[in-house]
């Protein structure tokens, strides 16, 4: 079996001095609080290669500031190339985009919002004007009542960068753990027939690639998980180890790719083990999301590899139960956005890599 190697795509010509896109996410949410704690955390870090701007919501921020007892400027910005110049005197925001400030009331015109933002954000970056976009959640049932036709922003990230869903691969991020789920979102009992060696293989080598050109990973390790109990116990278990995954390792390393596996999945994230690998490859959505929740909590980012342009949001939905009760971490909104900004750094330093 031949490992594809079309998963390197060009990204668009950067301008200089660009900035991060932040994307409000749905108003109502804790989205726009977490943007302006994490400005007033980070507005003074001389660390961050690249400054942040909000698209759009200038009155929502505003208002979310107050409530949370920030001392938050916002900048009026009219064209991305003004961010960080005007990140000296506060938040930069592109205005003409906003609606009433009602946090844990979610509403069609504030899912309209969270769309055009998105939109914008991503627009930008396919014309090189931001160095990448950070996205606050979403509400999927909102925007799919106003007429948004994906299941979620990563797949409307990847249609509009000209990429098959399948190409933008989910990767959770955190300081102690990497996992990438081969199949998403489906109900437990469709992963057998849903999992495939071709599969694998395609999300372990976008993940390669990714890994070396967004962390600066020279030789990454993948751990492949297994998919059954003892990984299978030699068929007593399943056979999918046997017919699906040890095809998609023997494939991956017949081209270089340093994998390790089937590991069962009561083994793979034991302390010890972490230590032997990059990056997780998980069968199944909670296989993936369950550990990296469990060690990384307040510091996980979801990073989306394959695409030309560079996007990550925390890994948390929009709470809408605590939204404008001054009690979300920002934790996770810092973290997407420092991954953002060293993940652009580290794709400018190096040449791509195929």
């Amino acid at each position: 079996m031949t490992v594809p190697r079309s998963h390197n795509p060009a990204p668009p010509p950067l301008a200089p001095d660009a900035a991060l896109a932040v994307a409000l996410g749905d108003p109502s949410g804790i989205g726009p609080e977490l943007i302006v704690a994490a400005w007033s955390a980070l507005n003074t870090d001389r660390n961050l290669a690249h400054p942040f701007f909000a698209v759009g919501g200038l009155d929502i921020l505003r208002a979310a500031a107050k409530m949370r007892g920030l001392d938050c400027p916002l900048v009026p910005i009219a064209q991305a190339s003004e961010a960080r110049l005007a990140c000296n005197a506060g938040l930069p925001g592109l205005a003409g985009l906003d609606v009433d400030y009602t946090p844990g009331t979610p509403s069609p015109d504030g899912a309209r919002v969270a769309r055009t933002s998105l939109s914008w954000a991503t627009q930008m970056a396919l014309r090189g004007e931001v160095a990448g976009i950070v996205t606050a959640p979403v509400a999927k049932t909102e925007l799919t009542a106003i007429g948004f036709g994906f299941p979620g922003q990563t797949e409307f990230l990847a249609d509009a960068c000209g990429r098959r869903p399948e190409d933008a691969v989910m990767m959770l991020a955190g300081p102690s753990l990497r996992t990438v789920p081969i199949t998403v979102h489906c109900a437990l009992s469709q992963v057998p027939d849903r999992l495939t060696t071709e599969l694998i293989i395609h999300k372990a080598v976008v993940t390669h690639v990714s890994l070396i050109r967004d962390f600066g990973l020279g030789k990454p390790r993948l751990a492949i998980a297994a998919l059954n109990p003892h990984a299978g116990e030699n068929g007593q278990f399943g056979d999918e180890e046997a017919r699906i995954i040890a095809p998609a390792i023997k494939a991956l390393r017949a081209e270089g790719i340093n994998v390790t596996g089937p590991i069962p999945g009561d083994a793979l994230f034991m302390p010890r083990a972490r230590k032997g690998y990059d990056a997780a490859m998980c069968m199944y959505h909670d296989q993936a999301l369950i550990p990296l929740k469990a060690l990384e909590v307040d510091e996980g980012v979801n990073v989306t590899l394959g695409l030309p342009i560079i996007r990550t949001s925390p890994d948390h939905g929009t709470a809408f139960d605590i939204a404008g009760k001054r009690v979300a971490d920002p934790g996770a909104m810092i973290a997407a956005i420092r991954m953002a900004s060293a993940c652009a750094a580290q794709r400018a330093a190096i040449p791509a890599h195929g």
